[in-house]
């Protein structure tokens, strides 16, 4: 059946409506291409990649050209390419996949591969002419040609909109000569093609040109910047110089260059969520199976309760990630589709289907990059003083991590954009937020129902948990936007702690109706540890809402008005039944010790 506009839920929309667990997508409804995709990327990985760790930290930067070539000659640079231009024009969730399992052999390639396919490919393929794209996107999908994106410069970073390289039309209106300084910039040591962004006069928004990596045309390069991880990914500060570009390489139109910017982000947030999943499998089943081999006192470290811990917490952040991950990119495949089959060209469909999750791409980024460090942390710490030597996998495991809370917009601009994205959805009508947030001041004005709930079905007192987890989102982003009005911007505090309410309330219940579809087709007994899994990541997510709530309230709320809110999140954390969370924890890691690796 198509799906149709009605029933695929609006970016957002997930805070205000209920999405049954049938309508979710997870990875255990991949269709037999996309496994056949998925078990060809680990062969590649474990073949050419994860044998060459060594080469990788030792900053081989040729070898991260070399194995480019060869995720090229596979396909894997093309996945997401029209078949017209010289890709495999697989769907959205096939994509996934791919920079999934191509991510976890080393950050080094990872960050290659992303740059590359995203943020060096994409522009063109969304918002090039077709001359342009006939042109550069067989070279960039062939692995041909390398691509880059020159956005970032010294006094522009989180505002990407102010940079100072300008592009200044010749007298005879043929070409732009470009001058200025870039940095940051991945790939920039083996790229052939960089997607440059520049300011025409006095232009409010920049403006983005193709420009061929010509050293002749006045581009030089700074030497290989030394990096804390990532450390054989080429990373260059780059300089125009009167460097001549020809007026049909404009990218789109003239000023808007910062759309183009901000679209390609959000299609690289979501696939940076997806870079670091597979990465927290393997962490996990390296920990796990030091832990069962390590004996202190005579026992496996493994039996010991504190690490059963970490285990459990590593594996239910890991499942958690994919989750929400796979529910989003099915999201944004059907909408592309959608809008295909309303008439849309490929480009027009693609970049809206994207836009219209910029929402949810933004809280995937932030948890998924957030539970990888975490994970790499905790595996450190198993492995203990060994974890700390570059002679285990741990050390650059946590290193590659740290990078991934910074690009792709850092994880504070990241929370931020996903409220204010919210609220502006909201005043455009998208999402009805309005509503729902005076139904909940007007419970909180009644009296509370004393019933006793039936909680007899599997999850019923967890899904009623949610809904009271959304509850108090609108309940404090509803006040919050009555109080501050257009001034919410400034506060960015709160800005923050109400993200993070949104970022759980979206991520636990993902891994909810993740599991409860799996439970309703494969039986409760087979999905006992991912159900474990699911109840342990709410009765988490409850814990950082109320921390959030509290912090909100007494921010901006006062006298009688705070009491009654504090009373309404007091009354909305509340679980009838605590889950027994010592029991979860030791159920969930006792199953990934006997399988000695991460098993969901």
């Amino acid at each position: 059946m198509e799906a149709t506009e009605k029933d695929i839920l609006r970016g957002g929309q997930f805070l205000v409506k209920e999405t049954k667990c049938e309508d979710v997508f997870t990875p255990e409804d991949f269709n037999e291409e996309q496994k056949m995709m998925r078990d060809s990327v680990i062969e590649f990985n474990d073949r050419e990649i994860i044998p060459h760790k060594p080469r990788f930290e030792a900053k081989d930067y040729a070898l991260t050209e070399e194995v480019m070539r060869k995720a090229g000659e596979m396909g894997f640079l093309g996945v997401a390419v029209p078949e017209a231009y010289g890709g495999l024009g697989m769907g959205f969730v096939s994509t996934m996949i791919v920079c999934e399992y191509i991510s976890s052999g080393t950050g080094s390639f990872s960050t290659a591969f992303g740059a590359h396919t995203g943020i060096g490919t994409m522009p063109i393929t969304l918002y090039g002419t077709e001359e342009q794209k006939l042109k550069y996107v067989p070279k960039l999908a062939t692995g041909e040609w390398f691509g880059a994106y020159c956005l970032t410069e010294p006094e522009a970073g989180s505002d990407a909109n102010s940079g100072k390289t300008t592009a200044e039309l010749s007298a005879d209106g043929k070409s732009y000569k470009i001058n200025g300084q870039k940095m940051w910039i991945s790939n920039a040591g083996f790229c052939k093609l960089f997607i440059v962004f520049a300011r025409i006069e006095n232009d409010k928004n920049i403006t983005g040109f193709i420009v061929e990596n010509d050293p002749s045309n006045g581009i030089t390069l700074g030497e290989e910047e030394h990096k804390l991880g990532i450390r054989a990914s080429s990373t260059r500060q780059v300089f125009f110089n009167d460097t001549v570009v020809p007026v049909e390489n404009m990218l789109s139109e003239r000023g808007n260059g910062f759309k183009i910017a901000m679209n390609a982000l959000n299609v690289g947030r979501i696939k940076l969520a997806a870079a670091c999943l597979d990465s927290q499998r393997r962490i996990t089943t390296s920990a796990v199976q030091y832990a069962n081999e390590r004996k202190q006192f005579n026992t496996p470290i493994s039996d010991f309760g504190a690490i059963k811990y970490k285990l459990a917490e590593m594996a239910t952040n890991a499942y958690a990630g994919e989750s929400a991950s796979y529910r989003a990119a099915k999201n944004i495949e059907d909408r592309i589709a959608m809008r295909e089959a309303a008439g849309n060209s490929h480009q027009e469909a693609e970049l809206k289907g994207v836009e219209e999750y910029a929402i949810e791409c933004s809280i995937l980024k932030v948890a998924v990059s957030e539970d990888v460090q975490n994970c790499a942390d905790e595996g450190i710490q198993i492995f203990g003083g060994m974890g700390f030597s570059e002679e285990t996998p741990m050390e650059a495991a946590w290193r590659d991590a740290r990078i991934a809370r910074i690009y792709e917009g850092t994880n504070e601009i990241n929370r931020m954009l996903s409220v204010g994205m919210l609220v502006k959805k909201a005043m455009k009508g998208h999402v009805d937020l309005l509503g729902p947030a005076t139904a909940v001041q007007n419970e909180l004005m009644g009296i509370p129902s004393f019933d006793t709930p039936d909680y007899s079905e599997l999850f019923a007192e967890e899904k009623e948990m949610i809904a009271k987890l959304k509850k108090v989102f609108l309940m404090v982003a509803g006040a919050a936007v009555q109080k501050f009005g257009p001034e919410l911007d400034g506060h960015q505090q709160l800005l923050i702690a109400a993200s993070d309410i949104l970022i759980e309330i979206y991520m636990a219940e993902s891994t909810i109706l993740r599991t409860e579809k799996n439970a309703k087709r494969f039986g409760e007994k087979e999905q006992e540890i991912q159900i474990a899994m699911a109840k342990l990541y709410l009765y988490n997510a409850v814990s950082i809402v109320e921390k959030n709530g509290k912090e909100s309230i007494i921010s901006f709320a006062e006298g009688d008005e705070q009491r009654m809110m504090l009373m309404g999140l007091k009354r909305f954390v509340k679980y009838t039944n605590y889950p027994d969370i010592v029991d979860l924890r030791k159920a969930i890691a006792e199953k990934v010790k006997a399988e000695n690796k991460y098993c969901f």
